[in-house]
């Protein structure tokens, strides 16, 4: 089972019940969830208000983003390709310890609506944007601590061989950052 869970913010919601039901949803998805992709409140409301600069946010705006991050993670699914696959395999390979099947999404390009089309966005900058902590759509820290494993979904027309290249520059300039 994959869930996509919504933590809560008081950024964005006052409701005194929302962080409650959060802390005692998380033992559930320990224990039933094969693999859980978390989206942050917080992140959300952060991504509308600095990068797409909407001045007050509204719950469409996040829905919006939570939208992209679904579909962007889901497309390898519901089109046919060369790097078809399924979210068994995704969880196969990038879970290493059963209880450890939480992941952390992060979306590019992130451009405000009025610039979208002047912006051409290339191979380089899309492997930089997605390991950024302003595209995450979770308010941890990726710089704070390591990755234990990564997977970057691209679509798009783009040469396969100038993303693995990108990739492995990314792979070898942040090296730190991952678990060996």
């Amino acid at each position: 089972m994959s869930t996509y869970s919504v933590i809560p913010s008081p950024k964005v919601s006052d409701t005194v019940v929302e962080p409650y039901n959060a802390t005692l949803s998380v033992h559930q998805l320990v224990e039933n969830a094969d693999q859980c992709f978390a989206l942050d409140n917080e992140a959300l409301y952060d991504i509308c208000f600095r990068t797409l600069k909407l001045t007050t946010p509204t719950y469409g705006d996040l829905n919006h983003l939570i939208d992209a991050a679904v579909c962007g993670t889901t497309c390898c699914l519901r089109f046919p390709g060369q790097l078809n696959c399924y979210l068994r395999k995704l969880a196969v390979n990038m879970v290493p310890f059963p209880r450890l099947h939480s992941f952390m999404i992060g979306y590019t390009p992130l451009t405000c609506l009025g610039s979208q089309q002047y912006r051409a966005i290339t191979v380089p900058e899309l492997t930089q944007q997605c390991f950024g902590a302003k595209n995450m759509m979770c308010a941890a820290g990726p710089r704070c601590g390591r990755y234990l494993t990564c997977a970057v979904l691209f679509r798009g027309r783009m040469s396969s061989k100038e993303v693995d290249e990108k990739m492995l520059n990314v792979v070898n300039k942040t090296s730190s950052y991952f678990v060996e």
